[in-house]
C-alpha cells in the first residue's frame, strides 16, 4: 500500500509505502500528481518517506515503477528519500543519472528537512 498525499501549497508529493510496491500503487500516485503537474506545469518535488525500502509484490510492479519514474523524471524537480534504508544512499547515487530532478538523501527522522530543502530551492 502506497500512501499519497499532494501538498498543492509546496508543489510536494509526499510518497509513505506501508508495504510492497503494487501496479495499483503507482496508477493511484499518477491519478493525484499527473493533475496536479497539468495545473502547474511541474512538480516542485517528491518526498519517499519509508523508514525502509518495502520492495515491489511483483516484477509488473517494478516495471510499472520504473515506468513512472520515465514519465514524470522531466517534470519533477527535486526527489527526497527520506529513509534509514541503504538503498536510498544506492538510489541517490544511481538515479541521478537516469533522471532530470536533483535528488537527495535524508535520514527518516529528517522528513522537515526535507521539506525545507525542497521549498528553499523553488522558492
Amino acid at each position: 500500500m502506497l500512501k499519497i498525499t499532494m501538498n498543492e501549497t509546496d508543489g510536494i508529493a509526499i510518497l509513505e509505502p506501508d508495504g510492497a510496491l503494487s501496479k495499483d500503487d503507482f496508477t493511484s500516485a499518477c491519478k493525484i500528481i499527473d493533475p496536479y503537474i497539468e495545473k502547474a506545469g511541474k512538480l516542485n518535488g517528491i518526498i519517499i518517506h519509508v523508514e525502509s525500502f518495502p520492495g515491489w509484490d511483483s516484477f509488473g510492479a517494478l516495471v510499472t515503477h520504473l515506468k513512472f519514474i520515465k514519465d514524470h523524471h522531466t517534470t519533477v524537480t527535486h526527489v527526497a528519500l527520506v529513509t534509514d534504508s541503504h538503498i536510498g544512499s544506492f538510489a541517490e547515487h544511481i538515479a541521478g543519472h537516469f533522471v532530470c530532478a536533483e535528488i537527495k538523501g535524508f535520514h527518516f527522522r529528517e522528513f522537515d528537512k526535507a521539506t525545507e530543502w525542497i521549498t528553499s530551492d523553488n522558492g
